[in-house]
């Protein structure tokens, strides 16, 4: 999962992501990522892109023409050659001739690109290897110990074979060599287990440094599971460092294994054929157990002493959380830079997202998650990360008010399990590893010039800056609230629920306590609690009753927002509103809605609600541009008196026939997808009129006959 997405096998079957994620043909696309202040992209130059039948029928265009555009930008590529469980059909990870097929590979692209200077030819060799030989997850879907090795040995010998073939044309290249290095903890039945993937983590780094030999405390174990001494005495003799490692991080990369497996879901329980135990993120259990990037980076660095990269720091989340876990990032790597521990770089990946890393690539289930750039658009999409990787970038620090309150995995909430259940926090303290307990601020500041960031992909950017000071994101942050009018009514209920969910600091009003007609009453309310926005879910609801009551309606749809608007600009305060799909008249694809409305359609309302949500779009974007405007159609789940589902079941429930309109097609969106849609778009600072609906089309009576059986009605 990089920048570029690349090649895998799902079962049998080869997903290019590249081109799922647009990435392949979306050559033009690549100043995007020059926009970033990015001087250094990961990418994919792969075996099976290019070679996929064979080197006599390499296909160099794709390739040379990425590599040209790229150093057109002024962007130095970091090679990948091969990615998890891939490479051409005809190879496989348990293949003998695999090692020697990439290296020849390697050294073939290492004659059309000679400028290139920095490789990753096999991303993540133990994570690949524990996925493809030992879980079953990837091809070539082993399920054991002799696999796990066998997979293992071939990458580690494939990435010393490929590099010697680098390094025969440019003798300066180098290698950025990457693995997941999370630390496992455990209750103490099962501290053997830990202790040994603990041990076991270091493999890949151990083999490429020639530190494996008798002595070292996995011998036996390996030679147990099938490799022959002369296997592994090759590493000790030819020895490959990396120049740096790269260390990829998830929020789930630190493991807590129990063999109370009765505590733990189902899906949580393995074993090793001596006892059976539950897996599980450390970060949910146990709080001793570290959490976040530090622990990693300092047993690296004191393991190896080599310079170190944090080369994945990806969290599939909201995006607050997305901002404050790089932050933390960032800010744990300016730390160790104070430490004077060798941190030359961080990653913001991921740049256009990914596709089914939900279930390892598993599955094609079609499952995007958005990261510097949103592909859910006409063209990818700024998120907020973009704009945090491009101050990042260019001064070594970001603001954003929501950075003032922790992450998820910094906060009570993120306790799943039994938090007080007995830890072994196997081999910590001996490695000198400090930790922090889930409630510890981020670290602070480091002197000195801030690490490099890279992004999505992308990595490496330049990296020293003279004697500049790059202050950390933790700084001391004024903790100022989101205001959210229209508090009592179902949309203004389900964004405080959910601003609870995401960690974000708000404050409530109802129509008692903030009447957003008053200008005067608006204007002392920003100035009282200083917020850096206002989410607008207030207003007159009543469509029918809207036309014997226009003057209300007017006043709370059209006049509050503006108000709300006026006082924003004046406070440099953002403003979400909602408006609603009744500005058009339906009569679009011969008066069926057939055909989805779209932003630059024009306006057309048939009813005062409808020219009330029109007149408040027109005034609030003329007062505030920077306002974002959500306008979307009919919803359900808020649960309340004019919720259709709702009503339907419970009119249904109560063994009445329920009565409605089978002459009008919407697309039903339930509304917490809406609230979250919007806090997102919100956060990103989107502005302007935005359509938001869940996908597909209905009348309302089919809606109510499928949605029947839930309240037993026929």
């Amino acid at each position: 999962a990089r920048a570029a997405a690349p090649a895998t096998r799902v079962g049998e079957r080869c997903v290019a992501q590249s081109e799922r994620s647009g990435h392949a043909p979306r050559l033009s696309a690549r100043h995007l990522v020059a926009g970033l202040g990015i001087r250094a992209l990961r990418y994919p130059i792969l075996w099976e892109r290019l070679a996929p039948h064979g080197m006599e029928n390499i296909n160099w265009r794709w390739a040379d023409e990425r590599l040209r555009r790229l150093s057109e930008l002024g962007i130095a590529p970091i090679i990948g050659l091969c990615h998890h469980g891939s490479g051409p059909r005809h190879t496989s990870l348990a293949d003998e001739n695999f090692a020697a097929g990439l290296a020849h590979f390697a050294g073939l692209v290492a004659q059309r690109y000679p400028k290139a200077q920095v490789f990753t030819p096999l991303n993540e060799p133990l994570t690949t290897a524990r996925f493809s030989g030992l879980y079953g997850h990837w091809h070539p879907h082993g399920r054991s110990d002799a696999i796990f090795v066998r997979v293992l040995l071939t990458q580690c010998r494939a990435i010393v074979l490929a590099m010697r073939a680098i390094r025969k044309v440019n003798p300066q290249a180098q290698l950025l060599q990457t693995e997941d290095l999370g630390r496992v903890c455990s209750t103490p039945g099962v501290a053997y287990q830990a202790e040994f993937e603990n041990e076991r983590r270091w493999l890949p780094f151990d083999l490429l440094c020639g530190r494996l030999d008798r002595s070292h405390a996995l011998w036996q174990w390996l030679r147990g599971a099938g490799a022959s001494e002369a296997d592994l005495l090759w590493f000790r003799d030819n020895p490959c460092p990396p120049d740096m490692l790269g260390i990829d991080h998830y929020l789930t990369s630190h493991r807590f294994l129990d063999e109370n497996v009765e505590a733990y879901p189902a899906w949580s329980h393995c074993g090793n054929g001596r006892r059976r135990y539950a897996d599980v993120e450390a970060v949910r259990v146990c709080a001793r157990c570290p959490v976040g990037v530090e622990a990693p980076l300092r047993e690296a660095w004191a393991r190896y002493g080599l310079p170190l990269a944090v080369t994945e720091a990806h969290l599939a989340c909201t995006r607050e959380e997305q901002l404050r876990w790089l932050g933390e990032v960032w800010d744990t790597a300016l730390a160790l830079r104070g430490e004077d521990v060798d941190v030359r770089a961080v990653t913001a990946w991921a740049l256009l997202g990914a596709y089914d890393w939900n279930n390892l690539v598993t599955r094609c289930d079609g499952f995007y998650e958005s990261g510097i750039f949103d592909l859910r658009a006409p063209s990818p999409r700024p998120t907020a990360l973009a704009r945090m990787t491009r101050d990042l970038s260019a001064t070594g620090r970001h603001e954003h008010p929501l950075l003032a309150q922790p992450g998820w995995w910094r906060r009570p909430e993120r306790s799943l399990y039994a938090a007080s259940r007995e830890c072994v926090a196997s081999g910590i303290e001996a490695s000198g590893v400090a930790m922090r307990a889930c409630s510890d601020a981020p670290p602070s500041a480091g002197q000195g010039a801030g690490p490099a960031i890279q992004h999505g992909a992308v990595r490496h950017s330049a990296l020293g800056r003279g004697d500049e000071r790059h202050d950390a994101l933790s700084h001391p942050l004024p903790l100022r609230p989101v205001l959210i009018t229209g508090a009592a009514g179902g949309l203004g209920r389900i964004l405080s629920r959910l601003c609870v969910m995401r960690g974000i600091f708000y404050r409530a009003l109802t129509r008692g306590e903030l009447d957003i007609t008053d200008p005067a009453a608006v204007e002392a309310m920003l100035a009282e609690t200083k917020a850096w926005a206002v989410i607008n879910a207030a207003g007159y609801t009543h469509v029918d009753a809207a036309e014997r009551h226009a003057n209300a309606c007017y006043r709370a749809n059209a006049r509050g927002p503006a108000v709300l608007a006026a006082a924003c600009a004046r406070h440099d305060a953002r403003l979400l509103t909602f408006s609603s799909a009744l500005v058009f008249d339906g009569r679009r694809a011969g008066g069926e809605c057939a055909m989805p409305y779209v932003e630059s359609d024009a306006t057309a309302p048939l009813n005062v609600y409808g020219r009330s949500k029109v007149m408040a779009e027109q005034r609030v974007l003329d007062i505030a541009p920077r306002s974002l405007l959500v306008r979307a159609g009919a919803m359900f789940g808020s649960g309340g008196a004019h919720d259709f589902v709702a009503q339907a079941l419970r009119t249904l429930a109560g063994d009445e026939t329920f009565v409605t309109a089978d002459d009008e097609v919407v697309s039903p969106t339930y509304l917490p997808d809406l609230a979250q849609a919007a806090l997102d778009l919100f956060i990103d600072e989107e502005r302007g009129g935005w359509h938001l609906g869940n996908e597909g089309a209905g009348r309302w009576a089919g809606i109510a006959r499928r949605r029947a059986p839930m309240a037993g009605g026929g």
